[in-house]
Formats: structure tokens, sequence, C-alpha cells
């Protein structure tokens, strides 16, 4: 049985979070609206882009043309903070060898597109678009293994929503620690695997997966 693995992308792989707070705050100064701290963009993100700025901008303030302000600006400017975890890159191409790999996040398409051409390039990456639902549903997750090719799959994330969108699509979830989450909260969640740091991921993952039956059943 072919097993994939599948990875989110903002906490999990790239951290990503000045440039978030950057377009956040572009976004609300080109309303007038007061500028958010990187510690309160790092609770906000995690659900898409729309849910990020309903999260940052004043109470009862119209969401729609902050997020197209912030999407408009995002697009140009997601690579100039921007960088991969420290031993991710090497952990990737470590993994490659052995699973097919791809790449789900709520972040724009066309941001996740760029940004994974980029730093993984050849890995299968979606992002939110129109016509299919944003995790924790597992949609995402399904259509990721069907174009992969694999048959089942463990989901690698840094979030609480990646703990439920593993629950929801009835696969293993390995939570990781230096991403946008404390363990108190992935632990919360319901998180029961953890990586704390990117160059064990790949002996993580092979340990869960000698756990063949377990594996196979999800949660």
């Amino acid at each position: 049985m072919k097993t994939g693995i599948l990875f989110d992308l903002d906490g999990t792989l790239l951290d990503t979070l000045e440039d978030l707070k950057d377009g956040v705050n572009h976004a609300l100064r080109c309303f007038g609206y007061p500028e958010r701290t990187l510690g309160e963009i790092r609770e906000m993100v995690g659900n898409g882009a729309r849910v990020l700025i309903a999260k940052a901008v004043p109470a009862g303030a119209e969401v729609e043309p902050v997020l197209s302000c912030f999407q408009e600006y995002y697009q140009g400017h997601c690579r100039i903070r921007t960088k991969p975890y420290d031993g991710i890159e090497a952990a990737m191409e470590r993994l490659g060898r052995d699973y097919p790999l791809a790449i789900v996040s709520n972040k724009p398409d066309g941001a996740v597109k760029k940004l994974c051409a980029e730093y993984f390039p050849g890995i299968y990456a979606q992002g939110e678009q129109p016509g299919c639902p944003r995790k924790p549903a597992p949609d995402m997750l399904r259509i990721a293994m069907e174009k992969i090719g694999a048959e089942r799959c463990i989901y690698v994330g840094d979030s609480e929503v990646d703990v439920l969108t593993a629950r929801n699509a009835g696969v293993p979830c390995l939570s990781v620690t230096w991403g946008f989450r404390d363990r108190s909260v992935l632990e919360e969640a319901g998180a029961d695997w953890f990586c704390h740091d990117p160059e064990c991921l790949p002996d993580a993952i092979g340990e869960m997966i000698e756990l063949e039956e377990w594996c196979c059943n999800g949660q």
C-alpha cells in the first residue's frame, strides 16, 4: 500500500509569519485601522486569508475590501522575509526519496504555488481555491492523495486546524512544535504524535509508518 506524506505549509515547512504580518498591516493601514503585532498574527493564522483578515480588522469593519487589499499586496510580497525552517529542505529531500509528497495549505493558491515552486520544486502543492472547502475539511487532503497516487498518508502540521483536518480525513497526524502553536494548544486539540526538530522529521515519520496497523486505520 503506497504511503504519501502530506504537509501543511505555514508554520510547518516555511516561517511565513513576518511576511503575513507585513501584508496584514499594509491592508490595515490602507483603511486607517490599527496594526497588529507579530504575536497577534501568530494566533490568527491557520484558517485561511479571509478568517485572518476578519480577526485582524476592528469589530464591525467590512472584511472584503481589506481582504482584497491584503491578497493583492501579499501575492507580490510573500517571499520577502519568508524562509524554510532550518533543516526542512534536507528533510524533504530525504523523505522524497522514499515517499510521494504533497503540500496542502489554507493560504491562497497563488501564493502557495509561488512559494512551493521556489522552495520545494516538483512537489504537488495546493492552496485555498474556489470549489474546494479549506481545512479542516478533508477535501484538500483527499485530492492531494489522489494526485500523488497515495492510498494512505500521514499528515504533518503545526496547528489545531491540522489535527482536526487529519481526524476528519481519517489519517494520522504528526504535529510539529517549531511552528505557530505551542504544544499545549496541540495537545488540547488531541495531538498525540510530535516532532520537535525538522532534522528529526524523517525518523519520526519512519517510526509512525512502522506501526503498520495503526497507520492503516488512521485515528
